[in-house]
């Protein structure tokens, strides 16, 4: 394709999204059209890994608990992750309250430059350029896998977008076809476009603003881009969940550092490199072998939860107490009192289906 081709190509993928996004797409969200930055961060922060229909509810919630940063910054740990439960990705959470009580310290405002938010923990590119380009106007594109996904298949980019090489070809191309004047509008345009039209699979080319001159459509060759190098490898791990009960109390213990769920609380936890029956169990945990006194024993069942990567196969066996001796480091909870922890989802899902709560 020659430059002067290419310049046109380019300026057609920009009108014409312009166009659409004025015309067509009236894709309803609170955060569309916000120019707080404190209430696009946290719709960024709930956004990422998590599906806008997903995130909705929890951004509501959170703007009516937390109206401001400060508010946020004062709220209690365990309080702010009870709220967030259900949404996964905890890290998220966790530097989200980092940031909000860096900015509470330093007078409640977001800095107003790219270079500023990117400072600021838990912000990378994407967050950065979302809250310069929506709340302060200033001339920076978005790149995320929506818009990877529209850029590659529109010009025919065969490179991956998960090398450093490719990273950087995605993030020019993006500048280049910014609508420097409406970079709120234009950031918002192409990541709905990705979104609800130029989606992973059941592409709906036919309604597409980009359709004509898309390379991908002309060459049938929707289904292939954008290409990825890495393989994903996903690291599988058994936990034996021993939910230890004592009268109306259940044993729960908080996770610590350096490990997923970081900061949630779950039962006393046994992982082993296989799955584990009971009569295994017992004799592979030195706590249970030797410093508790059991009434009962029963396997109540198992569940699996896939993170990035990470598969979690869960197995959860009852035991049933003779005495309310502490058995490490965590606490007795009361089944009202567990309305008030937050929990990893598996968690949570085997105490409410087996009527703790």
């Amino acid at each position: 394709m020659h430059l002067k081709q290419t310049k046109v190509h380019k300026r057609k993928f920009t009108e014409h999204l312009a166009r659409w996004h004025h015309d067509v797409n009236q894709r309803s969200l609170p955060w569309k059209n916000e120019k707080d930055p404190y209430k696009i961060w946290l719709s960024e922060i709930i956004l990422q890994q998590t599906r806008a229909e997903q995130g909705l509810p929890y951004y509501l919630r959170f703007i009516e608990t937390y109206p401001t940063v400060t508010a946020l910054a004062a709220a209690k740990d365990e309080e702010v992750y009870r709220l967030w439960q259900g949404l996964g990705y905890y890290n998220r959470c966790k530097n989200m309250l980092a940031t909000a009580r860096h900015l509470s310290g330093a007078g409640g405002t977001f800095p107003d430059t790219y270079e500023g938010l990117l400072k600021l923990k838990g912000i990378g590119p994407y967050t950065a350029a979302a809250i310069a380009s929506f709340a302060f106007g200033l001339p920076v594109a978005v790149v995320d896998g929506n818009v990877y996904r529209v850029l590659a298949r529109y010009f025919g980019i065969s490179e991956p977008f998960d090398t450093s090489a490719g990273k950087k070809r995605f993030a020019d191309l993006a500048c280049e076809v910014l609508h420097h004047s409406q970079s709120a509008a234009h950031n918002q345009a192409i990541m709905d476009l990705g979104a609800t039209v130029c989606t992973p699979a059941r592409q709906q080319c036919a309604r597409c603003p980009l359709e004509r001159e898309c390379y991908a459509r002309k060459h049938d060759m929707v289904a292939m881009f954008p290409v990825k190098s890495k393989k994903l490898v996903v690291r599988k791990r058994y936990f034996h969940y021993l939910v230890l009960r004592y009268g109306d109390k259940l044993w729960m213990q908080k996770r610590v550092a350096g490990d997923i769920w970081e900061n949630l609380y779950e039962p006393y936890l046994v992982e082993s490199e296989r799955a584990l029956d009971a009569e295994s169990l017992m004799g592979a945990d030195a706590l249970i072998a030797e410093k508790i006194e059991l009434v009962d024993v029963q396997y109540a069942g198992a569940s699996s939860q896939r993170l990035t990567h990470q598969l979690i196969e869960a197995h959860f066996f009852v035991l049933e107490l003779k005495t309310g001796t502490p058995p490490g480091n965590g606490r007795w909870v009361t089944v009202c009192e567990l309305e008030n922890i937050a929990m990893p989802k598996t968690v949570l899902s085997f105490l409410k289906n087996n009527l703790y709560f």
